[in-house]
């Protein structure tokens, strides 16, 4: 099989179905339905810090909810094969049941980069909060309030959030890995 002729195709998925069917397609790579025409299967994940009951947990979470890269060479039933995979909805295309359209090398670089940068930071903790947005308390005594950010300090990671207790807003300050996104 020419190397060359492998390129990175995007499958839609059933959302929180990516882990089955990436799975599922390393099990028919294995059986050698499709050995040698599909080289990898991809999702790209970050992990997540947060605080829970007091610990700092770690969580992946998908970069790209509902899609599993792939590099393959579609040649024969391979497509056929990969499109009546479980929870696949289809290939990424530009029309409706229409071929699938191959990523360009500056997407793939692109994420390649980025899950490589993401191994390398660690436990560096990115949580792009926004003036005015909701955010759930999960941590502390005021744990299942949900609140509006007022102001964010990014170098202390801490953010002020408006709270409703007993019917009067009161201001808390709590720290990026105490509340989590709506």
């Amino acid at each position: 099989m020419n190397e060359n002729s492998k390129k990175w195709y995007v499958l839609r998925a059933v959302g929180g179905k990516e882990k089955k069917i990436k799975e599922y397609i390393e099990n028919e790579i294995a059986n050698g339905d499709i050995k040698g025409f599909v080289d990898r299967v991809l999702i790209p994940t970050e992990k997540v810090y947060q605080i829970r009951n007091g610990k700092k947990i770690s969580k992946e979470r998908n970069f790209f909810p509902g899609y599993v890269l792939i590099e393959a060479s579609l040649v024969g039933e391979v497509a056929h094969t990969l499109r009546n995979v479980p929870n696949v909805i289809g290939f990424l295309s530009d029309t409706k049941d229409g071929d699938p359209v191959t990523m360009r090398q500056s997407e793939v670089n692109r994420i390649f980069g980025r899950i490589d940068e993401l191994a390398e930071t660690g436990e560096e903790m990115n949580n792009p909060f926004v003036i005015d947005e909701t955010v759930k308390v999960i941590d502390g005594p005021f744990n299942g309030f949900n609140g509006t950010i007022m102001e964010i300090n990014e170098e202390k990671k801490k953010l002020q959030v408006m709270v409703k207790i007993f019917g009067r807003k009161t201001p808390l300050e709590l720290s990026f890995m105490q509340v989590e996104k709506e």
